[in-house]
């Protein structure tokens, strides 16, 4: 809701700058709308799929020649700024903060979090440095320096994994300041400065998630108590990455790499050095950030990837294949190379073909994930049933058996409770969408003024809605309905719905009618389509009286033993949500402990279990943090003959054996203390080497 309150109001802000656009300090209503965009980017990055349309509007305002060209770079620039925003400020303060944080805490022996404080301090003054110079305007010098200092520190040129296009995009910023900046565009710098000034103050409040990670909660997912780890939660890391513009497909193999003990290791590409917080031994021991080893991402066998990948989840081969029926296409696929990267064996795989993947993702991403929710809004329901692709679910319908029946099969079949007799079920006899179109033909074709506003509001209509089709790039069956992911789309196409009003005032006067008159069949007309809408919508977007979700949660706490502190394990989403509302809103058996085996096999959420939550005590996990903790055993390599040649060992030398190693060689807790973390004595330290001599291996192995 607050997402979508934001996007409306940049947009209501742009064309309140447009109508003041000539008027002293005017550039005002611009830099609130950046602070908007700074404060959305703690909600949802909804807000920023604006910036094309009030590009437009800033260019249609400043330029009395407009072209198709002039939009066309206008557009191009808006673009950019959203790169600058998105993949430059929003991860560049966080990143910025880590270097400060990683020098305060690592060189300076400081406490956790404060080269974050350090840093903040640090960007204010340069862009009150900047801002400054600007204003006294004394030195063009000062005014370069201070300005490249402030774009720097913000953290804005660290675009990619790279170093190499950080570095690129600092040269070309000197060298336009110090070479071709004469003279000084003092304005736009001014507004720059101000612009990254005001967003990262609205940016600043995800230091709410810091402080509040650092109290501990009971419900502090991902645990994001520093910058490292919150630069993880804000890239959504748990959820895996997904290919856009060019990747790995559904049936892409990882290439093998040869290793010179013969063995076979699966070829990695090293991203950035990734950093956590060092498990203390003791409580005085000081602050320290662990290096945790490179980021590592998979190599696939390029002859399976493609351009445009939408048929890319390994995890959905069979829903693909529902929809699709998918054959592939045949290749030479590379499946080892050696330890130079030179290819020495492949074999015959499978890729998608390009047809298949166009089909995907017109008929699946594009059709039924997109256009079926924006007919549902504007054509009709047919229930609330969530559909995977069948007839009688989720579907989208006019309430006109001409239209639907042929698609659908007859509708009057349908049981009560998936038709008529069903919430959801909602008709609009596409009156909605008729009144969208007319108005978007009467705006497109009212002179150059008319096709300008129509841009402007085709890219708000676009940019929410089909190019979130084209970032999400969705995969099959999803958990839930994403009609809302859709809303400022729908809300764009709702500006045409008004025009089209004006549209039909216009016509009815054409044809010679008074104004009386007109504004009688205008409304007559127009106030038929709210009517039809509010009618049909109105039981199921009313919430009162739905309790199902708290008393499912709540009917699941209270059917657990009374005393004796229970848990209960829950598997997903659906499953626990509702168990912590009634916990933390409701205070419903707070004795009892959540334990969500989805999230059991993240370091963050063990230290949370292994903490009291509410009324009751922590889970019984005797491991050490140092053998769970991230970055520790993320891979731990198998030998099966070692197990072999310890029972040797135990039936040859059982006294030897037994003092050496314990009575319970195999327990997952000795193996990690005396295999993983190689925790061991110096005797220990002998028999082990032995043993990993007799199985052929190095001396002080990790296996």
């Amino acid at each position: 809701a607050f997402s979508s309150f934001c996007t409306a109001l940049v947009f209501w802000l742009i064309l309140k700058w447009e109508s003041r656009a000539d008027e002293p300090g005017s550039d005002r209503w611009l830099i609130l709308i950046a602070y908007i965009f700074g404060v959305s980017l703690g909600v949802h990055l909804l807000n920023l799929l604006c910036i094309p349309a009030i590009a437009l509007v800033y260019y249609y305002r400043k330029f009395q020649n407009t072209s198709a060209k002039g939009s066309l770079i206008t557009l191009l620039i808006s673009f950019a700024i959203i790169v600058a925003i998105l993949y430059g400020l929003e991860p560049g303060f966080v990143e910025m903060g880590q270097k400060f944080d990683l020098l305060a805490v690592n060189s300076m022996g400081m406490s956790f979090n404060t080269g974050v404080i350090i840093y903040a301090f640090v960007l204010i003054a340069a862009l009150a440095w900047n801002l400054w110079e600007l204003h006294k305007d004394k030195s063009d010098l000062r005014i370069k320096v201070s300005f490249l200092l402030a774009i720097v520190l913000s953290g804005m040129l660290l675009l990619g994994d790279s170093w190499w296009l950080p570095l690129l995009l600092f040269i070309a910023l000197c060298v336009y300041l110090f070479k071709y900046c004469t003279p000084i565009p003092r304005r736009i710098l001014a507004n720059i400065s101000l612009s990254v000034l005001v967003i990262f103050i609205g940016f600043a409040s995800y230091g709410v998630i810091l402080i509040r990670s650092n109290a501990n909660t009971p419900l502090d997912e991902n645990s994001p108590n520093n910058t490292f780890a919150l630069a993880k939660y804000l890239s959504r890391e748990q959820y895996g990455e997904t290919p856009l513009l060019y990747g790995r497909t559904v049936y892409s193999q990882v290439v093998y790499q040869d290793q010179p003990n013969g063995t076979r290791r699966p070829l990695v590409k090293d991203g950035p050095m990734q950093y956590a917080q060092e498990v203390k031994q003791n409580p005085n021991d000081p602050d320290h950030y662990k290096e945790l080893g490179y980021k590592k991402n998979y190599v696939f066998a390029p002859q399976q990837n493609m351009v445009f990948p939408r048929i890319h989840s390994e995890a959905h081969a069979q829903q693909y294949q529902e929809w699709l029926g998918m054959e592939g296409t045949e290749v030479m696929a590379t499946t080892t190379v050696d330890a130079d990267g030179n290819k020495v064996g492949e074999e015959l795989a499978i890729k998608p073909t390009v047809l298949e993947n166009i089909r995907f993702f017109i008929d699946y991403q594009l059709n039924y994930m997109y256009w079926r929710y924006f007919m549902w809004n504007f054509a009709g329901r047919q229930n609330d049933i969530q559909g995977m692709g069948e007839v009688t679910q989720g579907n989208w319908i006019s309430g006109i058996p001409l239209i639907d029946n042929p698609r659908l099969g007859d509708q009057s079949l349908l049981p009560d409770d998936l038709g008529r007799g069903n919430k959801g079920h909602n008709v609009f006899y596409m009156l909605p969408l008729l009144l969208g179109i007319i108005g978007l033909l009467w705006q497109a074709y009212r002179g150059k003024r008319g096709i300008e506003q129509f841009w402007v509001v085709f890219f708000l209509f676009f940019m929410t809605g089909i190019a979130i089709v084209l970032y999400l790039n969705q995969t099959p069956n999803q958990p839930r309905e994403r009609d809302y992911a859709y809303a400022g789309s729908f809300y764009a196409f709702s500006i045409w719905c008004g025009l089209g009003v004006a549209a039909i005032i216009d016509w009815l006067k054409k044809l010679g009618l008074k104004n009386t008159a007109v504004t009688a069949a205008a409304a007559v007309a127009c106030l038929l389509v709210p009517v039809q809408m509010a009618s049909q919508n109105w039981d199921d977007h009313d919430r009162s009286g739905r309790y199902t979700c708290r008393d499912f949660g709540q009917n699941y706490l209270m059917s657990l033993p009374k005393d004796g502190y229970p848990i209960i394990f829950t598997n997903g989403d659906n499953d626990t949500f509702p168990l912590w509302y009634n916990q933390e809103t409701e205070g419903v058996r707070t004795d009892a402990r959540v334990c969500n085996l989805s999230y059991l096999q993240t370091d963050w959420y063990i230290d949370q279990m292994v903490r009291p939550a509410y009324d009751s005590p922590s889970l019984p996990i005797k491991w050490p943090r140092i053998d769970y903790c991230s970055g520790t055993n993320d891979a731990v390599t198998v030998r099966p003959e070692l197990k072999e040649a310890i029972r040797e060992l135990y039936e040859k030398y059982p006294e030897e054996a037994h003092k050496a190693l314990g009575d319970k060689p195999f327990e997952v807790s000795n193996v990690l203390k005396l295999w993983v973390r190689d925790a061991v004595t110096p005797e220990q330290r002998n028999i082990k080497n032995a043993l990993l001599k007799y199985v052929g291996l190095e001396p002080n192995a990790h296996v």
